[in-house]
């Protein structure tokens, strides 16, 4: 037989696409051609795999071989085509029966010595297979403990080529891999136990992670914002199975996984330095790849010391925030990664840290005005809790009053979102902060003192419209760590009090 077809997949974005490898080995000059639209990565193949044939103990006669990835439309990137490439040839060749790689679907790069080595975004080519009526997949063994989570599919571990033609001979039983999913608590690096005094920040942050809100930390240098950021990551309430898959996906694109421990079972914390690219935070690049904020999909992105980051590549949160999901365009295709992420950023008021204690502060005006001018309003409008992180004083440093546990916060958090789950069962929403215009008529219903409250507030704040329904959304969530179905003046009050920060900063 001198035509051969074998089943593998190519990643676009953070989708697979099928690709069928096609080789054609007859008489003929000794050339080896691969058509198909092909990168220069995938075009080095051909070495590769001549070289991994002949070292795994296989001849190779001098013949032509063509080798052609269907569909030709389709850009062919990464190494994974090099196993199933190989394979093909050797169906071609007579050594392995075509009849055992029907409804199987192959994937992974080689070496000179023949091993198959891992290869990035086994998950999504393993779940769009699974999807498709493919009953078994072949892939690599450092590779298979991924493949393996979506539960339903087999899998097929091969250390090497050798291995993988005795299993398709028949002369060597592989088990498919068993999936492994261990729960581990959600754990931080700072506890809320150990900040002391900051009740106002403390609570901030509570609202803020039970329903998905955004929060931004002022005060001066030392005064635990920091600190309070990285304790949030231990107040996250747990992640459920599907919401894993869905991180994990993205995770095992950007080639971020352990073989040890392939599912994200923690939701994700992801602090970003300010010199970060615009690439490197919202996605994108030549090749089209997810950035932090798809990283920080389902959990948490931190941005330390906000007004170091350059304007513009804050500007480019602000749609990503409104939609959670970032679209990138290019000339060949256009990108949807999501990007579902809660916002927690902290800042000094000024450039000394000391504003507005005057007696302290060695700003002048127009510093002031210039260092707060790097955050525009628009920005801000998209920020749901604004508070400040006073300087801690001497008592509370040294008193003997314990604070809370993030264990006891985070059980709190978690009767919220219970709550939330609850109420828009049948809905896609999960999170408050999820809710839409129609949606806040729905579930947040104000009676007549709110609604005199909210108008009083519009008017005196010259409140945005989108400030105004993130102040509801707030109200929503406060109601709900107080067990209440009805938004009270009370839950109104507080989430407006965390809207008056930025007037006295920002003069709104």
């Amino acid at each position: 037989m001198s035509f051969s077809r074998v089943l593998s997949a190519s990643i676009e974005g953070l989708s697979a696409e099928f690709v069928d490898v096609e080789a054609d080995v007859s008489n003929g000059l000794p050339v080896f051609n691969m058509v198909g639209y092909l990168s220069s990565e995938v075009k080095e193949a051909g070495e590769r795999v001549r070289t991994a044939i002949r070292n795994s103990g296989f001849e190779y006669p001098p013949k032509r071989t063509v080798i052609n990835l269907s569909p030709a439309a389709l850009r062919k990137r990464g190494a994974s085509f090099d196993l199933p490439i190989a394979v093909s040839i050797l169906i071609s060749l007579g050594i392995v029966d075509p009849a055992r790689v029907k409804s199987c679907l192959l994937a992974g790069e080689l070496s000179l010595d023949g091993k198959v080595r891992k290869i990035p975004g086994v998950l999504p080519i393993v779940a769009e297979a699974e999807k498709c009526g493919v009953k078994y997949c072949i892939i690599p063994k450092e590779n298979e403990a991924e493949g393996a989570l979506t539960g339903n599919m087999e899998i097929i571990g091969v250390k090497d080529l050798a291995e993988t033609v005795d299993f398709l001979q028949g002369k060597k039983r592989i088990f498919p891999a068993v999936s492994k999913y261990v729960f581990r608590e959600q754990k931080a690096e700072v506890d809320f136990a150990d900040i002391r005094g900051q009740e106002t920040v403390r609570r901030a942050a509570e609202i803020a992670v039970a329903g998905g809100h955004n929060l931004l930390l002022i005060g001066p240098p030392g005064s635990g914002k920091s600190m309070t950021a990285r304790a949030v990551a231990g107040i996250l309430p747990p992640i459920e199975k599907e919401e894993s898959l869905e991180i994990t996906k993205i995770y095992s694109v950007m080639d971020m996984l352990r073989p040890e421990a392939p599912m994200i079972v923690q939701r994700p914390f992801r602090e970003v330095h300010h010199t970060v690219t615009r690439a490197a935070l919202i996605g994108g690049g030549t090749v089209p790849r997810p950035g932090e904020i798809s990283l920080a999909h389902g959990g948490v992105l931190f941005l330390d010391e906000l007004t170091e980051y350059r304007k513009e590549i804050l500007e480019m949160l602000r749609q990503p925030l409104e939609s959670r999901c970032v679209e990138i365009s290019r000339a060949y295709g256009k990108y949807r990664f999501p990007a579902g992420f809660m916002l927690v950023a902290a800042m000094n008021p000024c450039p000394c840290g000391c504003y507005p204690d005057m007696e302290k502060c060695k700003c002048t005006p127009a510093q002031i005005r210039a260092y707060l001018g790097k955050i525009s309003m628009p920005f801000l409008d998209r920020i749901d809790l604004c508070t400040e992180a006073p300087r801690v004083g001497y008592e509370d440093l040294n008193g003997y009053q314990e604070s809370e546990s993030s264990a006891e916060i985070r059980r709190r958090v978690c009767l919220a979102r219970d709550r939330q789950k609850e109420r828009y069962r049948g809905t896609a929403i999960k999170i408050n902060a999820e809710l839409d215009v129609n949606d806040l008529k729905k579930y947040c219903r104000l009676g007549k003192r709110g609604q005199n409250l909210m108008e009083q507030a519009f008017n005196a704040m010259k409140l945005t419209a989108r400030a105004y329904h993130k102040i509801i959304r707030t109200a929503r969530t406060i109601a709900d760590l107080e067990g209440e179905e009805e938004i009270r003046v009370s839950h109104l009050r507080e989430a407006i009090g965390y809207r008056t920060v930025d007037s006295k900063y920002w003069g709104r």
